[in-house]
């Protein structure tokens, strides 16, 4: 039986390693806990009509790894889930959208320097999809597509290898908290590929859909990513963006493995440990004001991308407030800027949409406001 790797000091602080524990263990864990998974699967599903796993099973020989991996066959049945209700506040009126710009100087500052800061530590890693490239600089863009506007010309960027790159049919699951440098790894990992994930916030591996995690795999160990399109279940970091290149990524011959080096080893562990640490460690906790029930709440979808300045604090107060989203990643070159603009006529993040009040919204100060009065108590 393999041993788990050697963990830092700074590594267990936060909750970044996996122990090894028996396979038997696991199996009566998730068998006792059946009845309950089939509730937990149903609440990830963004709509009042969902499926959910009525059948977990595992394959007799696990995949060899640091992290345990888990091969699910599930049978889906038809539930009807009663969300919690909530509603928009009195009067309210979603601001008009201003791009590239500090609506709230006073209040959003400090929090661009810091959000930069800790951009410029992980060397803008999960800015830019795989294979980005300059398309084009043309004066005028065909409609329904996106480009950066510089002076008179507009300047189009579009990945050159995901083009042909498998694409999930529904949204990944990643457990995960805000600090976490593991978890931060994984969440740029999905930017750079361009994909949709539906996020469960586990503050300080304790708190919020923790609970859930452990009923599912007597572990609170984060990041755990569950892919539903596969069957495929995880831990450690390094596994799971070998899983996600494989799965989702381009041809290896298509791209350098090498140039992946910030997110990969102790280089990104520890800056990433410092990016948090310069956001004053995030997402430790659930906001004592954050009503009980929002982890049964609809996800929420936010459309943006992990090292956005502008998208951080929306990011961090769903993790405080634990609430489930899906992150609809728009890194550059992204094809999401696209459908982005065919949703709502322009490209600009963060942009959330709520499905339990019907409020789709630009602002990262005016969201994480709404967001306060609507999910406190």
């Amino acid at each position: 039986k393999q041993q788990p790797r050697a963990s830092s000091p700074l590594e267990s602080f936060l909750v970044c390693s996996v122990s090894e524990y028996s396979l038997q263990t696991l199996f009566s864990t998730l068998s006792s806990q059946h009845q309950s998974f089939k509730m937990q699967v149903a609440s990830m599903m963004n709509t009042k009509s969902v499926h959910s796993a009525s059948r977990l099973t595992h394959s007799t020989k696990p995949n060899s790894s640091r992290g345990r991996v888990l091969h699910l066959t599930t049978r889906a049945e038809e539930k009807i889930v009663e969300y919690p209700k909530v509603s928009a506040p009195a009067n309210f009126k979603a601001p008009e959208p201003q791009a590239l710009t500090m609506t709230r100087p006073k209040d959003q500052a400090f929090g661009l320097v810091t959000g930069g800061a800790a951009l410029a530590l992980r060397l803008a890693s999960g800015v830019f999809v795989l294979g980005w490239k300059v398309e084009s600089v043309l004066k005028d863009v065909p409609e329904g597509q996106y480009a950066l506007k510089l002076g008179p010309l507009k300047v189009r960027d579009v990945s050159s290898v995901l083009g042909t790159a498998a694409r999930p049919k529904e949204p990944l699951v990643l457990y995960e908290f805000e600090s976490s440098p593991p978890c931060r790894k994984i969440r740029e990992v999905c930017a750079l590929l361009d994909l949709e994930v539906l996020y469960k916030p586990c503050p300080g591996a304790k708190f919020g859909f923790s609970d859930e995690q452990f009923e599912k795999t007597g572990k609170r160990t984060v990041p755990y990513l569950e892919d539903p399109n596969t069957g495929v279940a995880m831990f450690e970091s390094e596994d799971q963006i070998d899983y996600l290149l494989k799965t989702y990524g381009p041809s290896p011959d298509d791209f350098d493995i090498k140039a992946l080096w910030t997110f990969r080893g102790k280089f990104a562990f520890f800056t990433a440990a410092l990016a948090a640490l310069v956001r004053g460690m995030k997402g430790l906790k659930v906001q004592p004001t954050a009503r009980p029930d929002n982890i049964k709440m609809r996800p929420l979808e936010l459309w943006g991308y992990e090292p956005s300045p502008f998208v951080r604090p929306v990011r961090e107060k769903l993790e405080g407030l634990a609430l489930p989203h899906v992150m609809v990643n728009c890194a550059r070159g992204s094809k999401n800027r696209d459908r982005m603009i065919a949703k709502t006529g322009r490209f600009q993040v963060p942009y959330l949409v709520d499905p339990n009040t019907g409020v789709e919204m630009y602002e990262s100060c005016e969201i994480v406001e709404y967001l306060e009065e609507v999910y406190t108590v």
